[in-house]
C-alpha cells in the first residue's frame, strides 16, 4: 500500500517536469503568444488528448484560449463516429468550444486517384486552414512527438531525400491547406509517446487506439513497431533523441542554404512575363569567385562543385515560382536542367512536372509555364512558328488622316500608327528624311507606298522580310534567330503586311519597298506602349 501511494506521488513531479519541458519548448520557438485562440487538434488517441491537457494546465502561464478541433475521416465506419462522440464528450466535460467537420476521405481518394493519407491530410488541414480564416482561431496546434519525428527522418532517408528531408517535421509550419493566412505549431516534437502515455494515465484519462496505426502494410508502421524497436535495442539506445537532433540540424541548415539561394534568384533571375531567365554561367557560378572562392582555388569544374547545392536550390525556385500546378521536382529533373545548361545547344529544350518547360536559348536558359492549347487550337500549335491560339492575332488597320491605334491582349500591347507630313515633322521621328535610322520602339514608312488592306499580325513560318539597308530578303526566322529572340517569344511577334508584303516587324528598321526615302511626302510613325 505504501509503494502505491509513493508511486502515485511520484508521477506528480513527472507530469509538473512534462509540463514545464512544453512550456520551454513552445517559449524557445515563438510558437504562442498571450491573447491567442489556439485551436487543439484532438482525434482521441493517447498524443493528441496529452496535448490538450499538457496546454489546458499552461494556458494561464500562457495566456491562451483553448478549443478543441477535430475532423472525421470516415475511414472507420462506426468507429470513426465513436471518435468524434468522445472528443465532443471531452470537449463538454473542459468546458471548451468544439470544431467540427467531417469528410469521406476514401471517396475522396478514389475520385482524384490519390493516396488515402494524402488526401487525408490535405482535407484535414485544409479544414484547420478554414477555422483561422474565418478568425475562430488564430493557430492550430497538433500533436506530433519525437518518435514521429524520428519516424519521418527514417522514412525520408529509405524513400531518398536531400537536406530539406532531413529536417522531418517543422515545429512552425507558415503555411497549410492552401493558406497563407496561418501556423500549425507542434509543442511535443521534443517528447516521447511513451511518456504521454504514462502522463495520461497519473491523470487517469482514458483515450481510444486507431487499429490502423499498426496496419504494417504502411511503411510508417513498420518503421514505428520493428526499425526504430530494432535500431533502439541492437544499435543506439538513443536513436530518437539523435534523430531528433539530426532534424534541427538540417533545418537550420536549409535555413541559411534557402536565404543564399534566395538572395542570389532576386540578383540572377530575370522575371519575364510567364517566366524567368537566367544565364548558364550564372546558374552553374552564382558565387562571386572574389567572394566566396578563394583565388587559384582550381578549375571552373571545381567552382561548379563548390556551389552546385546553390545552383540547385536556383532551379527548384524558378521551377516553383513559374509553374501553373502541382508537380513534384526531383533529383534527376534538377541535374538534367544544370546538365542543358552546361552542356546543351540553343533551341534545345526539355519539361519539367508542374507544366515548366525549359530551353536554351544562346548562353541563357528560359523557364516558362506550358499552358495547355485551347480547344479547337492546331495541332501542331506548339511547333514553331505556329502560334498557339493563345499567341495568334490578325487584325486589319484602318488608317484615318491621324492614323490608327490597334490594341493587341495577346501581346499586352497596343500598335501606333501615326500620320506626319514628311520632312516637315520627320525630327519628331527615329528617322532622319534622307537616311534610314531607328530606335528600339519607333519605325517609319511611306505612307503613299502602302498598298491595302493593311493587316497587323503575329508573324507565320514562311514570312521573308527585306529590311531597309540590307542586300536582299531573308526568312523572318532567320532576322529573328539572329536578334536572339527566343522561340517563346517569336509565337507572338507582330508584323505588319501591305498587300500581303511584310512591311515592318518589331525591333528592325522598316522593309526596304515601304521605308521612308527622298522625296517622302507623308510618314507613318509605327511605335508600341503597354496596354
Amino acid at each position: 500500500m505504501a509503494k502505491k501511494r509513493a508511486s502515485a506521488k511520484g508521477a506528480r513531479p513527472e507530469q509538473g517536469g512534462l509540463a514545464q519541458r512544453v512550456l520551454l519548448s513552445a517559449q524557445r520557438q515563438g510558437m504562442l503568444r498571450a491573447g491567442e485562440r489556439v485551436g487543439v487538434a484532438v482525434s482521441g488517441g493517447a498524443d493528441s488528448l496529452a496535448l490538450l491537457l499538457l496546454l489546458e494546465e499552461l494556458r494561464q502561464k500562457l495566456g491562451i484560449v483553448l478549443s478543441v478541433v477535430h475532423f472525421n475521416h470516415k475511414l472507420r465506419g462506426s468507429a470513426s463516429d465513436a471518435d468524434e462522440k468522445f472528443v465532443a464528450k471531452l470537449a463538454v466535460e473542459h468546458r471548451l468550444a468544439f470544431h467540427l467537420d467531417r469528410g469521406n476521405v476514401a471517396a475522396q481518394a478514389r475520385k482524384e486517384r490519390a493516396n488515402v493519407e494524402d488526401t487525408a491530410r490535405r482535407l484535414r488541414y485544409g479544414f484547420f486552414a478554414r477555422l483561422v480564416k474565418e478568425g475562430q482561431v488564430d493557430r492550430v496546434a497538433v500533436a506530433h512527438t519525437a518518435d514521429d519525428q524520428a519516424e519521418t527522418v527514417l522514412a525520408h532517408i529509405l524513400r531518398g531525400t536531400g537536406l530539406a528531408g532531413l529536417g522531418g517535421i517543422h515545429p512552425i509550419s507558415k503555411h497549410f491547406g492552401g493558406s497563407e493566412l496561418a501556423s500549425v505549431i507542434r509543442p511535443l516534437l521534443e517528447a516521447r509517446r511513451a511518456e504521454l502515455r504514462t502522463y495520461l494515465r497519473a491523470r487517469r484519462q482514458k483515450w481510444r487506439e486507431d487499429v490502423t496505426n499498426r496496419d504494417e502494410m504502411r511503411l510508417r508502421a513498420r518503421i514505428r513497431r520493428r526499425l526504430l524497436p530494432l535500431l533502439e535495442k541492437h544499435f543506439q539506445p538513443a536513436t530518437v533523441a539523435h534523430l531528433v537532433k539530426l532534424a534541427d540540424l538540417a533545418r537550420e541548415d536549409e535555413a541559411f542554404l534557402d536565404a543564399l539561394a534566395t538572395e542570389s534568384e532576386s540578383s540572377l533571375v530575370k522575371k519575364e512575363k510567364g517566366g524567368a531567365r537566367i544565364r548558364t554561367e550564372d546558374l552553374l557560378r552564382p558565387w562571386k569567385r572574389n567572394v566566396f572562392v578563394a583565388e587559384g582555388a582550381g578549375t571552373e569544374q571545381d567552382e561548379e562543385e563548390k556551389t552546385a547545392s546553390l545552383s540547385k536550390r536556383i532551379v527548384r525556385r524558378i521551377v516553383e515560382g513559374v509553374k501553373l500546378r502541382p508537380g513534384q521536382l526531383g533529383a534527376q529533373h534538377v541535374e538534367a536542367v544544370l546538365a542543358l545548361a552546361r552542356h546543351g545547344h540553343s533551341g534545345q529544350a526539355m519539361s519539367l512536372p508542374g507544366g515548366v518547360e525549359v530551353r536554351r536559348e544562346y548562353a541563357a536558359l528560359l523557364f516558362q509555364a506550358a499552358t495547355p492549347p485551347a480547344r479547337g487550337a492546331q495541332a501542331g500549335a506548339a511547333q514553331e512558328g505556329r502560334a498557339s491560339s493563345a499567341a495568334a492575332f490578325e487584325y486589319t488597320v484602318e488608317l484615318t488622316a491621324a492614323g490608327a491605334a490597334v490594341s493587341v491582349h495577346q501581346t499586352g500591347c497596343v500598335f501606333r500608327l501615326r500620320v506626319i507630313d514628311w520632312p516637315a515633322q520627320a525630327r519628331e521621328t527615329s528617322v532622319d528624311h534622307f537616311a534610314v535610322t531607328r530606335t528600339k520602339d519607333r519605325e517609319a514608312l511611306d505612307r503613299d507606298l502602302l498598298r491595302e488592306p493593311l493587316v497587323l499580325r503575329n508573324w507565320r513560318l514562311g514570312d521573308v522580310f527585306h529590311p531597309a539597308g540590307h542586300h536582299k530578303p531573308r526568312k523572318l526566322k532567320r532576322w529573328l534567330a539572329e536578334m536572339r529572340v527566343s522561340r517563346w517569344d517569336r509565337a507572338g511577334w507582330p508584323v505588319l503586311t501591305s498587300g500581303g508584303v511584310l512591311a515592318w516587324t518589331r525591333g528592325m528598321p522598316a522593309a526596304a519597298e515601304f521605308a521612308v526615302r527622298e522625296g517622302t511626302r507623308v510618314g507613318i510613325v509605327m511605335s508600341e506602349e503597354k496596354l
